[in-house]
């Protein structure tokens, strides 16, 4: 998994007048995210030490005021995938499916997976086209991950049609 990097936080606004900045965690323990570093912005280019300070605050190497912190808010902060703990069984990390091959049960070519989106209401898989493709990334949808085999099986589930005028009922 060389190369790639997982998104492990991100920057928020500052606190206090020294620099600190509130700090979002995305990993499983929010205090690992210290441990995963250096960290990098979403180019790549950028590399930041963190130190937390106490939960959700935090100092970034080489920012001591609150311009400089300001600066960085939204920053998103991504660690290198083998920097991080192997998942669980039956658990994935989501870039680990980019670029799988996409097969129906019949072992029928669907794509791959060109990205991994979450919108809140849970995790989708873009399946490259044509047609360009999203599916839930659920196990009705998605019964098959095989990381070694390079794919996933993809149950694509009926076509799901609002008849005019059905939204104006609700």
């Amino acid at each position: 998994m060389a190369g790639k990097r997982i998104l492990v936080g991100e920057i928020g606004r500052p606190h206090g007048v020294r620099g600190l900045v509130k700090l979002r965690s995305f990993t499983a323990d929010p205090t690992a995210i210290a441990g995963y570093g250096p960290l990098t912005d979403e180019a790549g280019m950028r590399r930041f030490g963190i130190t937390l300070l106490a939960e959700g605050l935090a100092r970034v190497e080489g920012v001591a005021d609150r311009d400089a912190a300001a600066r960085l808010t939204g920053t998103l902060l991504y660690a290198e995938r083998d920097r991080l703990p192997p998942p669980e069984e039956e658990e994935y990390y989501l870039a680990d499916l980019i670029g799988l091959r996409a097969e129906t049960e019949a072992g029928e070519s669907l794509g791959a997976v060109r990205a991994v989106e979450d919108h809140g209401a849970g995790a989708f898989l873009v399946l490259e086209g044509p047609p360009e493709r999203m599916v839930p990334f659920t196990r009705a949808v998605v019964p098959v991950i095989d990381l070694a085999g390079g794919r996933v099986v993809v149950v694509l589930p009926d076509e799901v049609v609002v008849p005019p005028g059905a939204e104006d009922a609700a």
